[in-house]
């Protein structure tokens, strides 16, 4: 058989290996996360289940329609503050589960790389002569797909930090609009 050709073979083997690793590894990533979002959602249920039994109780204890008005407004501050820690928690997971999707992808995409840049090596070792240029097209386009993926993931990275910078300035803005009623009973 030619040497090439077992290269090749050996080469796309060792490729297929690496690949099962990597979406292996991406999918227990995905599903830690998908945990994760799943036992917030169950914890936020659970929790609301209970405010909302709670909140019940307590209308069905007022005396008069002054007090059942007093207790509904007197939860729409801590209704808030919940959503809004959901929320943060929701793109807290959601950080977490990219950045580990994105480490994990970056090292399978260094592995790639460097296995295609060894396979061209070895084969253009072997290639006839006058094959030079189509093994530099092949190493560009090989770079291209490179440069293309760092593109892709400084702009994913970016879309995450201004989603992060949002929710950090709704708590802001969320905090300030609390705190002012606090402050104006207290006068």
């Amino acid at each position: 058989m030619n040497p090439a050709v077992n290269q090749l073979s050996q080469a796309t083997k060792t490729s297929m290996e690496v690949q099962l690793h990597a979406m292996t590894e991406l999918a227990e990533k995905a599903l830690q996360g998908v945990s994760e979002l799943v036992e917030l959602n169950m914890a936020t249920a659970k929790a609301s289940l209970e405010h909302v039994s709670a909140a019940a109780q307590q209308v069905l204890a007022a005396k008069d329609a002054q007090e059942v008005l007093h207790l509904a407004s007197s939860q729409a501050q801590p209704s808030a503050e919940k959503a809004l820690a959901y929320g943060r928690q929701l793109a807290s997971i959601a950080t977490k589960t990219h950045t580990e999707l994105a480490k994990a992808t970056e090292a399978q995409v260094a592995e790639t790389s460097r296995q295609v840049n060894k396979l061209i090596d070895d084969l253009s070792k072997a290639a006839p002569a006058g094959s030079e240029k189509a093994i530099e097209m092949l190493k560009a386009s090989v770079a291209n797909t490179h440069a293309a993926y760092e593109q892709l993931t400084k702009a994913t990275k970016h879309a995450i930090e201004t989603m992060e910078e949002s929710i950090n300035e709704t708590t802001k803005h969320f905090n300030t609009s609390t705190e002012k009623p606090s402050r104006s009973k207290k006068h």
